[in-house]
């Protein structure tokens, strides 16, 4: 299942993003005891946090029975700039007293990020008390963005991890880039309770489009590849990035 909701201002969609977080917490911890989210990078989900970390957010979710996991990280230690777990940390986690054995981190800095992907698959499988080398977990949410690009996560196009069906998480090489990436895969992307993308900006509105209205081409805009096979993705814009799509969308 997949919806668009489009949203007045930036403010508002950060707004409501959070809102949403707070109550699929409450209904994750009430049902299963916890609430299990991988989260974002990016400068649209910086400002999710950031509400989070205030009032009233802050004190509307049991921060102590939440588990943090992270869609993608780039090859950088985590008090890098470049983090998204620092990122997160600074915006977030280190604000509302979340406990360190429920942050669960990507070893970015491990110098091989293929050995960081397995190391972390692992991690994953620890804490859902699965098989490792089974079917991958149910996340509650899964926080993503978008790029100019149409990556998502760390899935860029033609880029080998868009192929991958079996893994949960990969380490690769984005020759776009000229640099190594770790990301969780479409296979457990796609088993997510829900999902939710958040896209904020000019510089996203002619790749939404292509994205939304456009022909289905997932090597090219890897964002069309996440397809829940149950679950329930809603895509979160502003004005600016919804700048040229159709009014029906």
């Amino acid at each position: 299942m997949s919806e668009v909701k489009r949203f007045a201002d930036l403010a508002a969609l950060t707004r409501a993003a959070a809102v949403e977080f707070a109550e699929l917490a409450r209904a994750a911890v009430q049902q299963r005891g916890r609430f299990c989210v991988a989260l974002s990078g990016g400068s649209t989900p910086r400002g999710l946090y950031a509400a989070l970390a205030e009032r009233p957010f802050r004190e509307q979710i049991d921060w102590q029975r939440i588990e943090v996991f992270w869609g993608d990280e780039r090859p950088v230690p985590p008090d890098d700039p470049e983090s998204n777990y620092g990122m997160a940390w600074h915006a977030l986690l280190g604000e509302v007293g979340i406990p360190a054995e429920r942050i669960h981190r990507i070893r970015g800095e491990r110098p091989d990020v293929r050995q960081a992907a397995r190391e972390y698959q692992e991690e994953i499988a620890r804490v859902f008390a699965i098989p490792a080398d089974g079917a991958p977990p149910r996340f509650d949410l899964i926080l993503l963005g978008m790029g100019p690009d149409g990556h998502t996560a760390s899935l860029f196009s033609h880029s080998e991890a868009l192929g991958e069906r079996q893994r949960w998480v990969v380490g690769h090489h984005v020759p776009s880039l000229r640099t190594d990436r770790i990301t969780l895969t479409y296979p457990v992307l796609d088993r997510g309770r829900e999902i939710r993308l958040l896209v904020a900006g000019s510089d996203k509105a002619a790749t939404l489009h292509d994205v939304l209205e456009g022909p289905r081409d997932p090597e090219r805009l890897p964002v069309q590849g996440v397809v829940p096979d149950s679950g329930r993705l809603i895509w979160m814009i502003d004005p600016a990035a919804a700048a040229k799509l159709g009014r029906t969308t």
